[in-house]
């Protein structure tokens, strides 16, 4: 076993933690309270070579590891974590693509989605179908050359602004065996948007429901064969989580910062309040919470990277779901204590404490609920 990251990793990482404080910091709390959509500064960090982290070189991707990602997306979402989130969907999205799209549909899209050129959705959640994923009932009917898609998808992060929307889909029968992936481009027939969505956090990115009204795309748009969509949509959702994990350490490991340099300058009772054993301790815990979900995210990063990527690896889903339920929930829990530790002005928006929390409230919700996290997990443990 060797805990210390490569030569090349802390390379990476140094590059997304300086560019998190110079291009995300900054501006982050602007985005929030505008609900602004960052394109040209996310194409700055693509062209960085953050969009396509681990899509092929061949086509514009940076070739690199799952752990490589998870660095990268802690450094970047302690900038700004909604911006990091959307990150993390838009490479989802391109590897799937990558991964099981033949050579003319990479060719097609890949290099521009690398680019940032073009954005990238992930389309599984519907308004009846969300922890049930497997009874989703958007169609699409094989009409000659053409899917006709009818249905609905909620909560679609990217949603009115993306370009490119990975879409599951039901082609055959009841269950997850009858979904297929299909790519939808932005200028489908059919296609429309709703309202953007009002939310608590995640304001730097738009979120709406994407409707199918006969929306009609080429069977060329088909992503791997009929009725391997469930198994691409699961496939890519064990990345997402550790990404989304990853966010959650990176607001953490922020918050936990900006706690220690407080608590040293805050005086009460005639001396710093880091004096105190009591407040001393609850940082221990914090620091100790922080490093073990950093560790689980690791382990579970370099068992994604080493297996088959097409592949099922029981083994490989349990230690992402592990690490998405524990890493998302810990680290929610160190930015409300770090709320709780600033008194008073951790409420405040200037200490930007709040948006921290509010940001990564909805990562024990989104990419499998945490309550699915542990259905995963127990249902490996506990079933043949």
């Amino acid at each position: 076993m060797d805990f210390e990251l490569s030569e090349e990793t802390s390379a990476f990482k140094d590059v997304a933690a300086q560019f998190a404080r110079d291009e995300f910091a900054p501006h982050a709390a602007e985005w929030d309270a505008h609900s602004t959509f960052p394109a040209e500064t996310l194409r700055h960090a693509a062209s960085l070579g953050f969009a396509g982290i681990y899509v092929g070189d061949d086509v514009g991707g940076s070739g690199l590891t799952r752990l490589d990602a998870a660095v990268i997306m802690e450094e970047l979402a302690r900038g700004c974590t909604s911006t990091t989130a959307y990150v993390s969907i838009h490479n989802m999205a391109a590897w799937m693509i990558d991964t099981w799209g033949d050579a003319e549909q990479r060719a097609k899209w890949l290099p521009d989605l690398c680019a940032m050129t073009t954005f990238a959705s992930y389309c599984l959640t519907e308004p009846g179908a969300g922890s049930d994923a497997a009874a989703l009932s958007t169609k699409a009917v094989r009409d000659g050359d053409d899917y006709v898609l009818t249905g609905s998808k909620a909560f679609i992060s990217g949603g009115g602004a993306s370009d490119v929307y990975v879409v599951m889909a039901r082609t055959g029968g009841a269950g997850p065996k009858g979904i297929s992936a299909i790519v939808v481009e932005k200028d489908a027939p059919g296609l429309s948007f709703g309202a953007q969505e009002k939310k608590m956090g995640w304001k730097s990115q738009p979120t709406a429901a994407v409707i199918f009204d006969g929306c009609r795309v080429p069977v060329a748009n088909r992503l791997g064969e009929e009725g391997e969509g469930f198994k691409i949509a699961m496939a890519g959702l064990d990345g997402g989580r550790l990404n989304i994990a990853a966010c959650s350490l990176g607001a953490a490991a922020e918050c936990l910062d900006r706690t220690i340099r407080y608590v040293k300058e805050r005086k009460q009772f005639g001396k710093p309040i880091g004096d105190f054993q009591a407040l001393r301790f609850r940082i221990a815990d914090m620091a100790t919470e922080l490093e073990a979900a950093r560790l689980m995210v690791h382990k579970a990063a370099w068992m994604l990277s080493a297996k088959d990527p097409k592949g099922t690896d029981r083994r490989v889903t349990r230690a992402c779901a592990m690490a998405k339920r524990y890493a998302t929930d810990v680290c929610f829990q160190i930015i409300d204590e770090a709320m709780q530790l600033h008194g008073g002005y951790g409420y405040l928006a200037d200490y930007e404490i709040e948006r921290f929390l509010r940001d990564t409230r909805v990562h024990r919700i989104l990419e499998g609920t945490n309550e699915v996290m542990r259905l995963i997990v127990s249902r490996d443990l506990l079933e043949d």
